[in-house]
């Protein structure tokens, strides 16, 4: 088994891949004030096994299309939706976030929890615009510095694993450049990460290297993990995500 296929084996029985929370994900639906007496069409991006298709899925008239890559992380989806009664009202698509079959105008809102990394902020923000009429919503979570400068270490190792990784004014720069107006923004609190995220990883350790037998690819890949565990830790009060909600405007970035 590859280096991959042992991160998806890791993380699919997660309630979450990556920061955030329900409370949390109530509060951006807050700040994005979506029409809730029409139909709602919404596009979920990367939402991996569904914490936030299954939250936003509950919204009146709303119906979900939820976007992912990995065929594992859509089954386990498919399975929640069906215990919670939300089948009828998600659908899931197995496809990449920048190659997606969509419409243009399909979509009253675009949403994405900590994944539109794996394209990039500006690219990804870029490319979605089109699926938007004017006044739809954008949301999405992306990681941001808290601070104007930060220990060198944690900028070394955050520029390796993310370069795009920059305050909220840039990001919000960005936002307005490629034809959005910013609507709300806020920061994750740390039990997003520590409570809700790191810590039910940590505890899937044992039972993860027990499965691989081991294996010193299961070893490294675990080893990495806690690395950014005790950098989140260590340096919590210099970065989080933050969460952007933005409106598309009519103008031509």
């Amino acid at each position: 088994m590859d280096d991959y296929q042992l991160l998806i084996d890791l993380h699919k029985s997660a309630d979450r891949q990556g920061p955030g929370g329900d409370a949390e994900t109530e509060q951006a639906i807050f700040l994005a004030m979506p029409d809730r007496s029409k139909p709602l069409k919404i596009a979920d991006i990367g939402c991996g096994t569904g914490a936030s298709a299954l939250l936003l899925a509950r919204l009146p008239k709303a119906q979900i299309t939820a976007v992912d890559f990995l065929e594992d992380f859509l089954e386990v989806l498919e399975d929640r939706a069906a215990s919670m009664g939300l089948s009828e009202k998600i659908t899931t698509l197995c496809g990449s976030m920048d190659n997606l079959p969509f419409q243009d105008e399909a979509y009253d809102v675009i949403w994405s929890e900590g994944a539109i990394y794996n394209i990039g902020f500006e690219k990804g923000v870029k490319a979605w615009r089109r699926y938007l009429p004017v006044g739809g919503l954008l949301v999405v979570s992306e990681i941001t510095w808290l601070t104007a400068s930060r220990p060198p270490e944690l900028q070394k190792y955050w520029e390796a694993e993310y370069p795009e990784i920059d305050t909220a004014a840039s990001k919000i720069a960005v936002l307005e450049k490629h034809g959005y107006s910013p609507v709300g923004y806020f920061v994750l609190p740390a039990h997003c990460w520590l409570e809700n995220y790191y810590r039910p990883m940590q505890n899937r350790f044992k039972e993860f290297l027990d499965r691989h037998k081991n294996s010193k690819a299961a070893q490294a890949v675990v080893e990495a993990e806690i690395r950014e565990i005790k950098m989140y830790e260590q340096y919590k009060p210099y970065y989080s995500y933050g969460v952007y909600v933005a409106k598309k405007v009519d103008q031509q970035p």
